[in-house]
Protein backbone atom coordinates (compact mmCIF):
# COMPACT_ATOMS: atom_id res chain seq x y z
CA UNK A 1 0.00 0.00 0.00
CA UNK A 2 1.05 3.62 -0.79
CA UNK A 3 2.47 5.57 2.02
CA UNK A 4 0.01 9.26 2.48
CA UNK A 5 1.85 12.21 2.86
CA UNK A 6 0.10 14.47 5.67
CA UNK A 7 0.15 17.64 3.60
CA UNK A 8 0.23 20.46 6.30
CA UNK A 9 -1.57 23.29 4.99
CA UNK A 10 1.15 26.07 6.44
CA UNK A 11 0.55 28.85 3.30
CA UNK A 12 -4.11 28.64 4.24
CA UNK A 13 -2.56 29.50 7.59
CA UNK A 14 -0.43 32.29 7.25
CA UNK A 15 -3.25 33.65 5.19
CA UNK A 16 -5.84 34.09 7.84
CA UNK A 17 -2.96 35.01 10.56
CA UNK A 18 -2.33 37.95 8.29
CA UNK A 19 -5.99 38.17 8.34
CA UNK A 20 -5.83 38.24 11.73
CA UNK A 21 -8.65 35.39 11.90
CA UNK A 22 -6.97 33.78 15.21
CA UNK A 23 -10.06 31.77 15.97
CA UNK A 24 -9.91 29.83 12.76
CA UNK A 25 -5.96 29.31 11.96
CA UNK A 26 -6.04 28.10 16.10
CA UNK A 27 -7.96 24.47 14.93
CA UNK A 28 -5.81 24.32 11.51
CA UNK A 29 -2.21 24.81 13.19
CA UNK A 30 -3.04 22.34 15.93
CA UNK A 31 -4.13 19.68 13.31
CA UNK A 32 -0.68 20.60 11.98
CA UNK A 33 1.57 20.27 14.99
CA UNK A 34 -0.51 16.85 15.18
CA UNK A 35 -0.09 15.96 11.91
CA UNK A 36 3.73 16.70 11.60
CA UNK A 37 5.05 17.10 15.39
CA UNK A 38 8.99 18.02 13.66
CA UNK A 39 7.54 21.17 11.64
CA UNK A 40 9.23 23.98 12.92
CA UNK A 41 6.28 26.46 10.75
CA UNK A 42 3.60 24.84 12.40
CA UNK A 43 4.42 25.73 15.71
CA UNK A 44 5.24 28.91 14.84
CA UNK A 45 1.57 29.32 13.30
CA UNK A 46 0.28 28.10 16.19
CA UNK A 47 2.48 30.68 18.40
CA UNK A 48 1.29 33.44 16.39
CA UNK A 49 -2.47 32.54 16.55
CA UNK A 50 -2.69 31.57 20.12
CA UNK A 51 -1.18 34.69 21.28
CA UNK A 52 -3.05 36.35 19.11
CA UNK A 53 -6.28 35.36 21.59
CA UNK A 54 -4.29 36.27 24.31
CA UNK A 55 -3.61 32.44 24.82
CA UNK A 56 0.01 33.39 26.45
CA UNK A 57 0.61 30.18 27.93
CA UNK A 58 -0.38 28.40 24.74
CA UNK A 59 1.73 30.75 22.87
CA UNK A 60 5.01 30.02 25.31
CA UNK A 61 5.25 26.40 24.39
CA UNK A 62 4.89 26.71 20.62
CA UNK A 63 6.99 29.09 20.28
CA UNK A 64 10.13 26.91 22.26
CA UNK A 65 8.98 23.99 20.00
CA UNK A 66 9.01 26.28 16.86
CA UNK A 67 12.70 27.05 17.97
CA UNK A 68 13.61 23.91 19.17
CA UNK A 69 13.51 22.51 15.73
CA UNK A 70 15.31 24.94 14.21
CA UNK A 71 12.72 28.44 13.72
CA UNK A 72 14.71 31.25 13.89
CA UNK A 73 15.08 35.47 12.54
CA UNK A 74 13.52 38.22 13.48
CA UNK A 75 10.08 37.23 13.11
CA UNK A 76 10.79 34.97 15.41
CA UNK A 77 12.56 36.88 18.05
CA UNK A 78 10.10 39.83 17.75
CA UNK A 79 7.05 37.29 18.66
CA UNK A 80 8.90 35.83 21.46
CA UNK A 81 10.03 39.04 22.82
CA UNK A 82 6.53 39.94 22.82
CA UNK A 83 5.64 36.52 24.56
CA UNK A 84 7.51 36.92 27.30
CA UNK A 85 6.41 40.85 27.78
CA UNK A 86 3.33 39.36 28.59
CA UNK A 87 4.36 36.54 31.24
CA UNK A 88 6.44 39.14 32.94
CA UNK A 89 9.77 38.04 31.54
CA UNK A 90 10.87 42.07 31.43
CA UNK A 91 14.53 41.21 31.02
CA UNK A 92 14.13 38.53 28.35
CA UNK A 93 11.82 40.50 26.28
CA UNK A 94 14.30 44.01 26.57
CA UNK A 95 17.33 42.21 25.69
CA UNK A 96 15.71 40.97 21.98
CA UNK A 97 13.76 43.93 21.33
CA UNK A 98 17.22 46.05 22.00
CA UNK A 99 18.93 43.72 19.74
CA UNK A 100 16.41 43.89 17.13
CA UNK A 101 16.37 47.62 17.12
CA UNK A 102 20.15 47.35 17.04
CA UNK A 103 20.06 44.90 13.79
CA UNK A 104 17.87 47.51 11.90
CA UNK A 105 15.74 45.99 9.43
CA UNK A 106 12.00 45.70 8.62
CA UNK A 107 11.77 44.81 12.46
CA UNK A 108 13.25 48.22 14.23
CA UNK A 109 10.56 50.33 14.01
CA UNK A 110 8.17 47.69 15.59
CA UNK A 111 10.06 46.46 17.80
CA UNK A 112 11.10 49.89 19.12
CA UNK A 113 7.48 50.26 19.66
CA UNK A 114 7.31 46.79 22.18
CA UNK A 115 10.61 48.07 23.69
CA UNK A 116 8.88 51.61 24.97
CA UNK A 117 6.13 49.59 25.93
CA UNK A 118 7.93 47.03 28.05
CA UNK A 119 9.72 50.18 29.62
CA UNK A 120 6.90 52.17 30.22
CA UNK A 121 5.02 48.20 31.69
CA UNK A 122 8.65 47.74 33.84
CA UNK A 123 8.61 51.39 35.52
CA UNK A 124 11.42 52.40 33.49
CA UNK A 125 10.63 55.72 33.64
CA UNK A 126 14.51 56.93 33.03
CA UNK A 127 14.97 54.49 30.50
CA UNK A 128 11.86 55.07 28.15
CA UNK A 129 13.08 58.62 28.56
CA UNK A 130 16.41 58.26 27.45
CA UNK A 131 15.25 55.64 24.65
CA UNK A 132 12.94 59.01 23.09
CA UNK A 133 16.05 61.29 23.24
CA UNK A 134 18.13 59.59 21.54
CA UNK A 135 15.28 59.76 18.36
CA UNK A 136 15.32 57.03 15.99
CA UNK A 137 12.49 56.36 12.66
CA UNK A 138 10.17 55.16 15.02
CA UNK A 139 9.48 58.54 16.66
CA UNK A 140 8.31 59.77 12.79
CA UNK A 141 5.64 57.00 12.79
CA UNK A 142 2.38 58.81 14.36
CA UNK A 143 2.20 56.06 16.62
CA UNK A 144 4.59 57.23 18.77
CA UNK A 145 2.52 59.97 19.77
CA UNK A 146 1.96 57.39 23.21
CA UNK A 147 5.70 56.71 23.72
CA UNK A 148 6.44 60.79 23.91
CA UNK A 149 3.62 61.44 25.56
CA UNK A 150 4.73 59.38 28.49
CA UNK A 151 7.85 61.04 28.68
CA UNK A 152 6.04 63.92 28.29
CA UNK A 153 3.73 64.13 31.31
CA UNK A 154 6.73 64.05 33.56
CA UNK A 155 7.25 68.10 32.98
CA UNK A 156 3.83 69.02 31.01
CA UNK A 157 0.97 66.96 31.88
CA UNK A 158 -1.46 69.00 29.98
CA UNK A 159 0.20 68.91 26.60
CA UNK A 160 0.50 65.35 26.97
CA UNK A 161 -3.34 64.96 27.85
CA UNK A 162 -3.87 67.11 24.22
CA UNK A 163 -1.51 65.21 22.31
CA UNK A 164 -3.16 62.09 23.24
CA UNK A 165 -7.19 63.44 23.07
CA UNK A 166 -6.16 64.36 19.93
CA UNK A 167 -4.67 61.03 18.65
CA UNK A 168 -7.90 59.42 20.25
CA UNK A 169 -10.29 61.63 18.11
CA UNK A 170 -8.26 61.45 15.20
CA UNK A 171 -8.80 59.42 12.23
CA UNK A 172 -6.14 56.56 13.45
CA UNK A 173 -6.48 53.22 13.55
CA UNK A 174 -8.97 51.94 16.08
CA UNK A 175 -6.68 50.03 18.38
CA UNK A 176 -4.26 52.96 18.31
CA UNK A 177 -6.98 55.54 19.46
CA UNK A 178 -8.21 53.45 22.02
CA UNK A 179 -5.18 52.95 23.22
CA UNK A 180 -4.02 56.87 23.31
CA UNK A 181 -7.26 57.61 24.30
CA UNK A 182 -7.53 55.62 27.85
CA UNK A 183 -3.63 57.04 28.41
CA UNK A 184 -5.61 60.09 28.36
CA UNK A 185 -8.91 58.98 30.43
CA UNK A 186 -5.82 57.98 33.03
CA UNK A 187 -3.94 61.15 33.01
CA UNK A 188 -7.31 63.29 32.81
CA UNK A 189 -9.08 61.45 36.09
CA UNK A 190 -5.83 62.05 37.89
CA UNK A 191 -5.70 65.55 37.01
CA UNK A 192 -9.38 65.84 37.97
CA UNK A 193 -10.36 66.81 34.69
CA UNK A 194 -13.46 64.45 35.51
CA UNK A 195 -16.24 65.54 32.62
CA UNK A 196 -13.38 65.53 30.24
CA UNK A 197 -12.33 62.11 31.40
CA UNK A 198 -15.64 60.03 31.23
CA UNK A 199 -16.73 61.80 27.78
CA UNK A 200 -13.81 60.68 26.30
CA UNK A 201 -14.15 57.60 27.35
CA UNK A 202 -17.71 57.76 25.72
CA UNK A 203 -16.33 58.49 22.55
CA UNK A 204 -13.91 56.10 22.68
CA UNK A 205 -16.35 53.29 23.71
CA UNK A 206 -18.33 54.04 20.51
CA UNK A 207 -16.13 54.53 18.29
CA UNK A 208 -13.88 51.85 18.83
CA UNK A 209 -15.78 49.10 20.47
CA UNK A 210 -16.90 45.77 18.71
CA UNK A 211 -20.30 43.92 19.12
CA UNK A 212 -20.31 42.18 22.49
CA UNK A 213 -23.23 39.12 23.21
CA UNK A 214 -24.39 40.47 26.44
CA UNK A 215 -27.45 38.66 26.12
CA UNK A 216 -25.35 35.50 26.02
CA UNK A 217 -23.46 35.98 28.85
CA UNK A 218 -26.48 37.04 31.01
CA UNK A 219 -28.64 33.72 29.84
CA UNK A 220 -25.36 30.87 30.66
CA UNK A 221 -25.33 32.88 34.66
CA UNK A 222 -29.11 32.37 34.61
CA UNK A 223 -28.78 29.01 33.49
CA UNK A 224 -26.46 27.67 36.07
CA UNK A 225 -27.93 29.62 39.25
CA UNK A 226 -31.29 27.39 38.02
CA UNK A 227 -29.15 24.78 38.17
CA UNK A 228 -27.64 25.63 41.08
CA UNK A 229 -31.03 25.91 42.96
CA UNK A 230 -32.34 22.67 41.50
CA UNK A 231 -31.86 18.90 42.28
CA UNK A 232 -28.41 18.34 43.44
CA UNK A 233 -26.50 15.44 40.95
CA UNK A 234 -25.59 17.81 38.16
CA UNK A 235 -22.42 18.48 38.76
CA UNK A 236 -19.60 17.03 41.11
CA UNK A 237 -15.79 16.08 40.79
CA UNK A 238 -14.89 13.50 38.06
CA UNK A 239 -10.93 14.29 38.10
CA UNK A 240 -8.83 13.32 40.66
CA UNK A 241 -8.96 16.50 44.12
CA UNK A 242 -5.83 18.97 43.24
CA UNK A 243 -3.33 20.47 45.87
CA UNK A 244 -1.30 23.72 45.51
CA UNK A 245 -4.31 25.49 43.47
CA UNK A 246 -5.70 28.57 44.13
CA UNK A 247 -7.62 31.38 41.68
CA UNK A 248 -9.56 34.67 42.56
CA UNK A 249 -13.50 34.98 41.90
CA UNK A 250 -14.54 38.39 41.14
CA UNK A 251 -14.72 41.62 38.81
CA UNK A 252 -11.89 43.17 37.00
CA UNK A 253 -10.98 46.28 38.78
CA UNK A 254 -12.21 44.46 42.21
CA UNK A 255 -9.05 44.11 43.82
CA UNK A 256 -7.46 41.17 42.26
CA UNK A 257 -4.38 42.64 41.25
CA UNK A 258 -3.73 43.83 44.69
CA UNK A 259 -4.65 40.32 46.08
CA UNK A 260 -2.57 38.70 43.76
CA UNK A 261 0.75 40.82 44.40
CA UNK A 262 0.32 40.10 48.24
CA UNK A 263 0.53 36.14 47.87
CA UNK A 264 2.72 36.63 45.26
CA UNK A 265 4.93 38.40 48.04
CA UNK A 266 4.76 34.95 49.80
CA UNK A 267 7.95 32.63 49.83
CA UNK A 268 5.47 29.58 48.89
CA UNK A 269 3.11 31.35 46.45
CA UNK A 270 3.39 32.36 42.73
CA UNK A 271 1.25 34.54 40.66
CA UNK A 272 0.71 32.95 36.97
CA UNK A 273 -1.08 36.32 35.98
CA UNK A 274 -4.34 36.06 33.73
CA UNK A 275 -3.82 32.81 32.77
CA UNK A 276 -6.33 31.70 29.94
CA UNK A 277 -5.91 27.74 31.20
CA UNK A 278 -9.34 27.96 32.91
CA UNK A 279 -10.83 29.37 30.15
CA UNK A 280 -9.70 26.41 27.47
CA UNK A 281 -11.14 24.55 30.33
CA UNK A 282 -14.60 25.90 30.69
CA UNK A 283 -14.48 25.40 26.11
CA UNK A 284 -13.43 22.24 26.40
CA UNK A 285 -16.42 21.35 28.50
CA UNK A 286 -18.60 23.50 25.93
CA UNK A 287 -16.56 21.75 23.31
CA UNK A 288 -18.04 18.16 24.65
CA UNK A 289 -21.77 19.84 24.49
CA UNK A 290 -21.74 19.29 27.92
CA UNK A 291 -21.76 23.18 29.13
CA UNK A 292 -23.57 23.47 31.92
CA UNK A 293 -26.35 20.94 32.35
CA UNK A 294 -24.83 17.93 31.25
CA UNK A 295 -21.48 18.10 33.06
CA UNK A 296 -21.58 15.22 35.01
CA UNK A 297 -21.43 13.18 31.56
CA UNK A 298 -17.98 14.49 31.12
CA UNK A 299 -15.81 11.04 31.02
CA UNK A 300 -13.51 10.76 33.47
CA UNK A 301 -10.66 10.09 31.11
CA UNK A 302 -11.56 13.88 29.39
CA UNK A 303 -11.72 14.90 33.06
CA UNK A 304 -8.10 14.30 33.51
CA UNK A 305 -7.00 15.34 30.53
CA UNK A 306 -8.26 19.27 30.38
CA UNK A 307 -7.02 19.14 34.44
CA UNK A 308 -3.19 17.81 32.83
CA UNK A 309 -3.06 20.83 30.69
CA UNK A 310 -4.35 23.17 33.41
CA UNK A 311 -2.24 21.84 35.66
CA UNK A 312 0.58 21.97 33.72
CA UNK A 313 0.28 25.60 32.40
CA UNK A 314 -0.11 26.66 35.79
CA UNK A 315 3.09 25.02 36.48
CA UNK A 316 5.12 26.67 33.90
CA UNK A 317 4.17 30.26 34.77
CA UNK A 318 4.60 29.68 38.80
CA UNK A 319 7.91 31.05 40.42
CA UNK A 320 10.76 28.25 40.76
CA UNK A 321 10.30 26.80 44.22
CA UNK A 322 6.84 28.08 44.96
CA UNK A 323 4.07 25.36 45.77
CA UNK A 324 0.79 27.50 45.14
CA UNK A 325 0.20 28.78 42.08
CA UNK A 326 -2.35 31.70 42.10
CA UNK A 327 -4.23 32.17 39.49
CA UNK A 328 -6.07 36.12 38.78
CA UNK A 329 -7.88 34.45 36.06
CA UNK A 330 -10.98 37.24 35.22
CA UNK A 331 -13.40 34.43 33.78
CA UNK A 332 -13.27 32.01 36.96
CA UNK A 333 -17.02 33.28 38.35
CA UNK A 334 -18.49 32.27 34.77
CA UNK A 335 -16.97 28.75 35.01
CA UNK A 336 -17.13 27.28 38.61
CA UNK A 337 -19.01 24.06 37.97
CA UNK A 338 -16.39 23.59 35.63
CA UNK A 339 -13.80 24.00 38.77
CA UNK A 340 -15.51 22.13 41.29
CA UNK A 341 -15.81 18.97 38.37
CA UNK A 342 -12.24 19.44 36.95
CA UNK A 343 -10.15 20.84 39.50
CA UNK A 344 -11.71 20.08 42.83
CA UNK A 345 -9.81 21.07 45.93
CA UNK A 346 -9.16 24.62 43.93
CA UNK A 347 -9.29 27.50 46.57
CA UNK A 348 -11.27 30.13 45.28
CA UNK A 349 -11.00 33.37 46.71
CA UNK A 350 -13.59 35.83 46.09
CA UNK A 351 -13.62 39.50 46.14
CA UNK A 352 -15.81 42.49 45.67
CA UNK A 353 -15.84 45.61 46.16
CA UNK A 354 -18.51 48.78 45.80
CA UNK A 355 -19.96 48.22 42.72
CA UNK A 356 -20.08 51.91 41.85
CA UNK A 357 -15.76 51.93 42.16
CA UNK A 358 -15.76 48.68 39.94
CA UNK A 359 -17.51 50.31 37.37
CA UNK A 360 -16.08 53.84 37.46
CA UNK A 361 -13.19 51.55 37.20
CA UNK A 362 -14.40 49.90 34.05
CA UNK A 363 -15.53 51.80 32.16
CA UNK A 364 -12.67 54.03 32.34
CA UNK A 365 -10.14 51.54 31.58
CA UNK A 366 -9.57 50.30 28.18
CA UNK A 367 -10.40 46.37 28.25
CA UNK A 368 -10.37 44.08 25.30
CA UNK A 369 -13.26 45.05 23.23
CA UNK A 370 -14.39 42.02 22.38
CA UNK A 371 -13.50 39.74 25.20
CA UNK A 372 -14.92 42.13 27.99
CA UNK A 373 -17.15 44.13 25.72
CA UNK A 374 -19.64 44.49 28.06
CA UNK A 375 -17.14 47.41 29.84
CA UNK A 376 -18.62 49.78 27.13
CA UNK A 377 -21.82 51.35 29.06
CA UNK A 378 -21.87 51.46 32.85
CA UNK A 379 -25.97 50.15 31.96
CA UNK A 380 -24.22 46.51 30.82
CA UNK A 381 -21.29 46.93 33.64
CA UNK A 382 -24.45 46.99 36.35
CA UNK A 383 -26.51 43.81 34.83
CA UNK A 384 -22.93 42.11 34.73
CA UNK A 385 -22.24 42.83 38.32
CA UNK A 386 -25.43 42.01 39.38
CA UNK A 387 -25.20 38.31 37.50
CA UNK A 388 -22.05 37.77 39.72
CA UNK A 389 -23.10 38.83 42.34
CA UNK A 390 -26.22 36.45 42.03
CA UNK A 391 -24.27 33.32 40.35
CA UNK A 392 -20.68 33.24 42.52
CA UNK A 393 -21.99 33.07 46.13
CA UNK A 394 -24.60 30.30 45.55
CA UNK A 395 -21.78 28.42 43.28
CA UNK A 396 -19.33 28.46 45.69
CA UNK A 397 -21.66 27.25 48.33
CA UNK A 398 -23.64 24.65 46.66
CA UNK A 399 -20.96 22.88 44.95
CA UNK A 400 -18.97 22.97 48.13
CA UNK A 401 -15.49 24.97 46.31
CA UNK A 402 -13.29 25.83 49.50
CA UNK A 403 -13.52 29.41 49.34
CA UNK A 404 -12.88 32.72 51.76
CA UNK A 405 -14.97 36.03 50.83
CA UNK A 406 -12.83 39.19 50.88
CA UNK A 407 -14.67 42.41 50.91
CA UNK A 408 -11.68 44.98 48.97
CA UNK A 409 -12.21 47.97 51.43
CA UNK A 410 -11.93 45.73 54.22
CA UNK A 411 -8.84 43.86 52.87
CA UNK A 412 -7.41 47.55 53.16
CA UNK A 413 -8.32 48.33 56.42
CA UNK A 414 -7.19 45.31 57.63
CA UNK A 415 -4.76 43.40 55.41
CA UNK A 416 -3.18 41.56 58.18
CA UNK A 417 -5.87 39.57 59.26
CA UNK A 418 -7.46 38.90 55.65
CA UNK A 419 -3.92 37.72 54.48
CA UNK A 420 -3.72 35.52 57.93
CA UNK A 421 -7.25 33.81 57.04
CA UNK A 422 -6.39 33.75 53.35
CA UNK A 423 -3.18 31.67 54.59
CA UNK A 424 -4.58 29.73 56.81
CA UNK A 425 -7.05 28.40 54.12
CA UNK A 426 -4.18 27.84 51.34
CA UNK A 427 -2.27 25.60 54.35
CA UNK A 428 0.89 28.15 54.66
CA UNK A 429 2.26 30.38 57.41
CA UNK A 430 1.90 34.18 57.89
CA UNK A 431 4.87 35.95 55.64
CA UNK A 432 5.21 39.18 56.59
CA UNK A 433 6.21 40.06 53.33
CA UNK A 434 2.64 40.00 51.75
CA UNK A 435 1.78 43.26 54.05
CA UNK A 436 4.82 45.33 51.15
CA UNK A 437 3.19 44.31 47.61
CA UNK A 438 4.35 47.47 46.43
CA UNK A 439 8.13 46.10 47.00
CA UNK A 440 7.66 43.21 44.37
CA UNK A 441 9.13 43.48 41.81
CA UNK A 442 7.36 41.84 39.51
CA UNK A 443 6.31 43.02 35.94
CA UNK A 444 2.21 43.79 36.10
CA UNK A 445 0.58 44.22 32.97
CA UNK A 446 -2.60 44.79 33.97
CA UNK A 447 -4.73 47.69 33.82
CA UNK A 448 -3.92 48.65 37.52
CA UNK A 449 0.32 48.20 36.75
CA UNK A 450 0.86 51.40 38.38
CA UNK A 451 -1.21 51.21 41.59
CA UNK A 452 0.21 48.27 42.62
CA UNK A 453 3.89 50.23 42.92
CA UNK A 454 2.05 52.20 45.95
CA UNK A 455 1.83 50.70 49.19
CA UNK A 456 -1.87 49.55 50.54
CA UNK A 457 -3.65 52.88 50.50
CA UNK A 458 -7.81 53.62 50.48
CA UNK A 459 -7.04 56.19 47.74
CA UNK A 460 -9.62 54.35 45.04
CA UNK A 461 -12.59 53.85 47.48
CA UNK A 462 -14.99 56.13 47.16
CA UNK A 463 -13.86 57.20 43.80
CA UNK A 464 -17.02 57.05 42.19
CA UNK A 465 -18.55 60.09 43.88
CA UNK A 466 -16.05 61.76 41.26
CA UNK A 467 -18.66 60.27 38.77
CA UNK A 468 -21.93 60.84 40.79
CA UNK A 469 -23.58 62.39 37.61
CA UNK A 470 -23.31 59.27 35.72
CA UNK A 471 -25.06 56.72 38.17
CA UNK A 472 -29.11 56.82 38.65
CA UNK A 473 -30.99 55.59 41.59
CA UNK A 474 -30.58 52.27 40.15
CA UNK A 475 -27.24 51.61 41.47
CA UNK A 476 -28.45 52.50 45.34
Amino acid sequence: MARVTTVVPIAQINDLLAKRAFGQAIPLAEAATKAAPRNAAAWFALARGTFGLGRCATADHAIEQAMRLGAGGPDVDFLRALIDHRLGRSERALGRLRALVEAGGPHAVQASFALAEVLHRSGRADELAAFVAAGGAWLNDPRSVLARARVIKATDAARAMDLLEENARSAAPPLERRVSGFEAVRMLDAAGQYRRAFDLATHLHATTGTGFDLEGLLSDARAQVALLKGPAGWCAPIAPAVRGVAMVVGMPRSGTTLLEQMLDRHHAVGGIGEFEGLLALGHGIAGEGLWPDRIASLTPAKARELQRDYLQGAASLRRPGAKVSFDKTLHAWRWLPAIAAVLPGAVCLRIERDPRDTATSLFLSNFHPQAFGWTGSLESIRRVIAAERELAPLALRTLGIPHEDIRYEDLVEDPRGHMERVLARLGLPMDERVLAPQENARTVLTLSHEQVRKSINRGSIGRWRNYEFAFGPQWA
